[in-house]
């Protein structure tokens, strides 16, 4: 294959994981927390050696589609009220943490149950964290569960404790771990939030615009198909350029 199939197979590549990434935006429209993505594309030139340019040096420079990174938009998504006195929301900056098998992990995702030994946990299992790294216990007994908005959680019975939320200077760098959940690399620290805005008995909503991403994969499956068709017709012209060599032995 030449130079401009290898090109064009770049495109191809890319093309196909941006549709990906808008698949699992529209499967998670209606998911708690979930954060929109987007594909961030990149320009990878190749100088092409031996070739003659107009100054007679150096050689043509081949611009290559690069898959760049993943992109997420983690701007808040709609409140939705339950009602449910262990739904609770951040309507702005930060992440609820979460202790997993794998460690502290953080999530936008507020909808918790009690667990059978009087945990709060997620759909998973996973203990919600106090601020002082321990997992939220409700007393036995306990009836009325208040969680005021800087995250102190109370019932009846007395105060429990503060929910242990908190923020990252670059959220980019988070890495997903599913559909919900975030870590972080080890040179990022998490930065606990004094004063979180939480909101008790409702859930953030996922962000993802279904509307939008149906248009966008609309848009993404019509590129796909053109450049399919030209890799299609790039081997058609290899085919023919073969054919009339030989004719020409």
């Amino acid at each position: 294959m030449d130079t401009p199939g290898y090109v064009v197979l770049s495109r191809l590549a890319a093309q196909r994981r941006a549709q990906d990434v808008v698949a699992s935006n529209l499967a998670n429209a209606d998911t708690p927390g979930f954060k929109a993505s987007q594909m961030v594309f990149a320009e990878h030139l190749a100088r092409q050696d031996r070739t003659q340019t107009p100054n007679g040096v150096g050689g043509h420079e081949v611009a290559f589609t690069q898959d760049r990174a993943t992109w997420r938009d983690f701007s808040a998504g709609t409140l939705q009220a339950t009602g449910n006195p262990l739904d609770i929301a951040l309507p702005g900056e930060g992440f609820f943490a979460l202790q997993t098998a794998n460690g502290e992990r953080y999530t936008r995702a507020g909808r918790f149950a009690l667990s059978p030994n009087s945990g709060v946990v997620d759909a998973q299992g996973n203990p919600l964290l106090l601020q002082d790294g321990t997992a939220l216990q409700i007393p036995e007994g306990a009836s009325r569960i208040e969680i005021s908005g800087d995250g102190t959680v109370a019932t009846e019975q007395g105060p429990i404790g503060q929910l242990r939320v908190v923020r990252f200077a670059d959220p980019q760098k988070l890495l997903a771990e599913g559909d919900r959940l975030f870590t972080t690399p080890r040179e990022m620290a998490a930065e606990p939030i004094q004063r979180p805005a939480v909101v008790q008995g409702s859930v953030e909503g996922s962000n993802v615009k279904a509307v939008v991403e149906m248009t966008r994969m609309t848009a993404e499956l019509r590129e796909f198909q053109f450049v399919s068709q030209f890799v299609e017709r790039e081997g058609e012209r290899l085919s023919d350029s073969v054919q009339r060599i030989l004719k020409r032995k």
